[in-house]
C-alpha cells in the first residue's frame, strides 16, 4: 500500500509522544514493504542528515519555525502554514496514496486532506490523541479564540475518516462532537521491554518527569511533597524537565521551604530518569490534562506506582487501578496530593509488587506493537472493502 503520514514533527528532531508514535508507525510500515511518505514541517538545520530508514521518504515543508510561544502555548502560524503545505502536496500528489494517516492536531492539515480527498481518491485515518472540551478551549485561547478553536475541532470530527483514540475519555468526546465513522481505542504506546522489572525497595523520593507547562501543574506537585513531609519527614523529590513553568517550580520550592530536599535541575537524560524511577517511592503526575499518560506505564514497568489527579481532561487516570499500580487523587490540592503519596508509602513493597503484576498482565496490550497491528489491520480491511466494491 501507499501511505502518507501527516504530522508536523519528526522524532528525534522534536521529542514527544506523537513524534514517537508516528516514527514507530512509519518504520513498521516500511519494514512490512509498504511505500511510505512522511509529510512534516522542517525542525532541523538544512544540512542535517536525517537519521531515518532510507526506504522512508521524508517531505519537509518550509520554512523552519518555532512551534511554541515563550509561555508554552502552540503558535497559530505554523499550523496554518503546515495546513497550506499539506493542501498543496496532496492536491499535486494525492493520487499516489491509498491512505493519508494524520494526527487530528494541528487540525488544518486534516482539513486540507479532507478538501482534496474525493478528487484524489485516498482514505483518511486520523489519530485523536485528545479532544478538548469547550471549557478547555476557552481557558486556553480565551472566549473568542476558544470558540474558533472549538469550531475547527468540530469540523475535523465530521470529516469522513477512520478514527483512533488512546483513551475512552477522548473516544466518547469524539463521538459527541459528531464523528460519522468508526472510532477504535488503542491502548498501546509503550516502546520499552515487556518483561516487568523485579520491584526494588523504594527510596523516599517522589519523581516528576515531564515538560514544565501549566497543564502539568508541577508547582502543585511541589506543594504536595511539602505537605506529605509532615507524615514522611525523610521524603525528598526530583522534578525532571524544562519549560516555561521552570521558574514557577523554583518559586514553589522556595515558598514551601523545601530547597534542601526538592531538586529541579531541568532536563535529564533518559538513563537518569530511568534510574530514578526504578528506586522512586512513586511517580507523581499532577496534570490537569493528559491524552494518555505514558509515564504511568513507564513507571509501572519498573515496579513503581504512580499518583495522578482526577480531572475531566485527564485520561491518565484510565491507566491507574487505584490501590494496585498507584493512586488516583480526587482533588487538585496539596493536601490531597500529599494523601496520595502517603497511601503509596503505606503500601510499601506490597504495592510495588502489585504494580509489577499489573504491568505484566497488561504489557502486551500497552505495547506500541499492539496498536501498530491494529492500525495496519485497519488499512488492510479498508483496502479489501474498497477492492470488493469496485467492479472487475
Amino acid at each position: 500500500m501507499r501511505i502518507c503520514i501527516v504530522y508536523d514533527c519528526l522524532f528525534p528532531y522534536t521529542v514527544g509522544g506523537g513524534e514517537r508514535w508516528y516514527r514507530s508507525l512509519a518504520e513498521r510500515l516500511v519494514r512490512d514493504g509498504h511505500e511510505v511518505t512522511y509529510l512534516t514541517l522542517r525542525q532541523w538545520d538544512r544540512d542535517t542528515h536525517l537519521d531515518v530508514d532510507p526506504r522512508l521518504e521524508v517531505v519537509a515543508l518550509e520554512p523552519r519555525q518555532d512551534l511554541y510561544t515563550a509561555g508554552g502555548r502552540r503558535r497559530i502560524g505554523p499550523p496554518l502554514l503546515f495546513g497550506l503545505g499539506v493542501l498543496w502536496h496532496l492536491a499535486r500528489h494525492g493520487r499516489r496514496y491509498d491512505v493519508v494517516h494524520s494526527a487530528s492536531f494541528p487540525y488544518f492539515s486534516l482539513l486540507a486532506a479532507a478538501a482534496v480527498r474525493r478528487r484524489r481518491g485516498f482514505r483518511i485515518v486520523t489519530d485523536w490523541f485528545e479532544v478538548w472540551s469547550r471549557a478547555y478551549w476557552n481557558d486556553y485561547l480565551g472566549p473568542i479564540g476558544g470558540a474558533i478553536g472549538y469550531a475547527v475541532q468540530r469540523a475535523c470530527a465530521r470529516v469522513p475518516q477512520r478514527a483512533f483514540c488512546m483513551s475512552h475519555l477522548h473516544a466518547e468526546r469524539l463521538r459527541e462532537e459528531g464523528l460519522r465513522g468508526e472510532v477504535t481505542i488503542l491502548r498501546g504506546a509503550y516502546t520499552g521491554g515487556l518483561a516487568p522489572a523485579a520491584p526494588e525497595a523504594a527510596e523516599p523520593v517522589v519523581v516528576f518527569a515531564g515538560r514544565l507547562i501549566p497543564e502539568k501543574r508541577a508547582p502543585l506537585g511541589v506543594a504536595g511533597v511539602a505537605a506529605a513531609r509532615a507524615a514522611i519527614p525523610e521524603l525528598r523529590a526530583a522534578f525532571y524537565g524544562d519549560g516555561p513553568e521552570r521558574e514557577a517550580v523554583r518559586t514553589a520550592i522556595t515558598a514551601h521551604g523545601v530547597a534542601d530536599v526538592v531538586a529541579a535541575d531541568g532536563f535529564a537524560s533518559a538513563e537518569k530518569v530511568d534510574q530514578s524511577l526504578r528506586h522512586a517511592l512513586c511517580m507523581l503526575l499532577p496534570s490537569s490534562r493528559e491524552g494518555y499518560g505514558m509515564v504511568v506505564v513507564e513507571a509501572a514497568a519498573r515496579g513503581t506506582p504512580s499518583v495522578v489527579v482526577a480531572g475531566e481532561d485527564n485520561a491518565a487516570t484510565e491507566l491507574i487501578e487505584d490501590g494496585v499500580n498507584g493512586v488516583v487523587v480526587a482533588e487538585a490540592t496539596p493536601e490531597a496530593v500529599a494523601a496520595g503519596i502517603v497511601r503509596v508509602y503505606d503500601g510499601g513493597m506490597r504495592m510495588r509488587e502489585s504494580t509489577a503484576r499489573w504491568f505484566a498482565e497488561n504489557a502486551a496490550a500497552l505495547s506500541v506493537e499492539a496498536s501498530l497491528e491494529t492500525v495496519v489491520a485497519a488499512y488492510q480491511s479498508r483496502a479489501a472493502a474498497t477492492a470488493t466494491a469496485i467492479p472487475s
